[in-house]
């Protein structure tokens, strides 16, 4: 059975118009013991097939252990969404709800090899020079964590340093727990310096930057 509505399929139809070059999703799966990864995986193989531009790779979490070391995931299910090379964009869970759309905009973008954000943006990247980790928790229900998502994965495009992770919440609840999550949106920046809230673009970078000046004293 579908999981994609034909309205739905119509509008991504429309989006997938604006994709350039080729993408590769990446998906790492183990449906025995993964709860939501046969709904992942359905989602993943509708969509490749909206497009003759979106390939659609599957990987088993055990057997193929070189693809998890290559890509660096350590959870299910997880989705990698490659163009001309690893951005370090992850989504770790199920992309549904309004993570869905975040998917969506991400593929356009890493198609077109351009993260979008303003030039001011750009600029204040340039300070990140070491490898930084951001971890975004959300949930589907969750109108405002598109727009942390989609900022993390756009300064993962924009600098090679920095690996960007949406995570589902409710689906790794000891991450949930460890990293105190009470509320969604909230970005870690590194295993210890929290960023709560959807913020815009250009306050969230300011944050994220001045978390990473904070954590090279």
């Amino acid at each position: 059975m579908a999981l994609l509505q034909e309205k739905d399929k119509e509008h991504i139809l429309k989006m997938f118009e604006n994709l350039d070059k080729e993408i590769t999703l990446s998906f790492f799966t183990q449906e025995i013991e993964c709860q939501y990864c046969r709904d992942t995986h359905e989602i993943l193989e509708e969509l490749s097939a909206l497009s003759n531009k979106i390939k659609l790779n599957v990987y088993d979490f055990v057997a193929d252990k070189e693809a998890v070391d290559r890509y660096q995931v350590d959870k299910i299910p997880a989705t990698v969404v490659e163009g001309e090379r690893d951005y370090g964009i992850r989504f770790y869970g199920i992309p549904s709800g309004y993570e869905f759309s975040s998917l969506l905009e991400d593929i356009v973008d890493v198609s077109k090899a351009d993260s979008g954000l303003n030039e001011g943006s750009k600029a204040l990247l340039k300070q990140i020079d070491k490898p930084m980790h951001l971890q975004v928790f959300v949930t589907p229900t969750c109108p405002h964590c598109p727009k942390a998502v989609r900022t993390a994965h756009k300064m993962a495009m924009e600098n090679e340093f920095i690996k960007a992770d949406m995570i589902e919440a409710t689906e790794f609840p000891h991450l949930s727990m460890k990293y105190n999550v009470r509320g969604v949106p909230r970005t870690m920046v590194g295993e210890d310096i929290p960023i709560e809230g959807g913020l815009p673009e250009n306050a969230f970078i300011q944050k994220v930057v001045g978390s990473f000046k904070q954590m090279q004293k």
